[in-house]
């Protein structure tokens, strides 16, 4: 009789795993030939389990297909490294005061979610403090509509802080990750931690160090836990904290910007550079920039273009360019 399980912790060859049906957590080891080199099973995978009669040790079996996969490209070695799968959100934590609102960040981060497959979710925390004069939620969060982006508004210090400016709040993110499972993202300051705290109720307060780690020592981040916080799962993120987008292969990088894409497919030449000056552009015929509508979708084109040169001008990407 097989059984279906969640993998919840993960350490070389051992796997804690919980049983959906009822919910007990187990310990489990994988088959030899699940473990192929450079595709371990990983945190968030569900498995087929079976009960070893004699030992009443539990083994996998098999690993179901994927939904999605959080990795990164090793590319010296052409191989992808994933550390965790079938993640529902990608939440996005943005500060609304202190530290400074990086619209590349959130840019970011978003070129991640769409490579991965996984939604995301952007919200402005702190906005208890926000004033409006460093940048428009507002606009920001137009210029993310034809992306059809969800948006929210909180202050993860004032529980009763009610969204003013978005349509959503505090509490339709809690609805919307319920039973979930979500990777939680942003700049260091901004508040992610207070952010899972409040959507936790407090029962898992990663400031004060109080969620168990697998391994010996101090309180370390790993990709070996999925934190269970009762109404919903939370993998952090040491793995993607860098910024930098060095992995993603230059020719790559318009299929994450999906609205950007659907623009650039019109222009009448295929290897359009999309600058002002390139004829039958259709930016630039279609959107002009002088316009609201024009502005947003120019703000996101250069996003794009920024983030091209950027990793075009990388070493490997570099020396690639020079022998082809």
């Amino acid at each position: 009789m097989t059984i279906e399980a969640k993998v919840i912790r993960s350490h070389q060859r051992e796997f804690d795993c919980k049983v959906i049906e009822t919910g007990e957590l187990v310990k489990a080891t994988a088959l030899g030939n699940l473990l192929k080199k450079g595709d371990n099973i990983v945190v968030g995978d569900h498995v087929y389990l079976e009960e070893m009669e004699q030992t009443a040790e539990y083994i996998i079996k098999e690993l179901k297909p994927r939904v999605n996969e959080i990795f990164r490209v090793l590319i010296r070695q052409s191989k992808k490294k994933v550390t965790a799968a079938n993640i529902d959100y990608l939440v996005i934590i943005c500060s609304s005061s202190r530290p400074k609102y990086v619209r590349g960040i959130l840019e970011r981060f978003l070129v991640r979610a769409y490579q991965w497959n996984v939604e995301p979710l952007v919200v402005f925390n702190k906005m208890d403090e926000y004033t409006g004069e460093e940048f428009s939620i507002e606009y920001e969060v137009e210029r993310l509509a034809e992306l059809n982006v969800k948006c929210f508004e909180i202050s993860a210090v004032d529980k009763d802080y009610l969204a003013e400016y978005l349509d959503l709040g505090l509490s339709d993110l809690k609805s919307l990750i319920k039973d979930k499972t979500s990777i939680f993202v942003g700049k260091s300051g901004v508040g992610k931690s207070e952010t899972i705290s409040t959507l936790s109720d407090g029962k898992v307060n990663l400031l004060t160090k109080s969620v168990r780690k697998i391994g010996k020592g101090s309180h370390t981040t790993t990709w070996s836990e999925l934190v269970d916080c009762e109404d919903f799962y939370l993998v952090d993120s040491p793995g993607i904290r860098s910024f930098s987008m060095d992995d993603i292969d230059p020719d790559e990088l318009i299929n994450y910007f999906p609205d950007v894409e659907k623009i650039a497919l019109k222009c009448e030449f295929s290897n359009c550079s999309h600058l002002p000056d390139n004829k039958g552009c259709k930016f630039y015929l279609e959107h002009d920039p002088d316009t609201d509508e024009g502005l947003m979708v120019h703000s996101r084109l250069e996003s794009y273009l920024t983030l091209y040169e950027e990793i075009s001008n990388m070493p490997y990407w570099e020396k690639k360019k020079k022998y082809q």
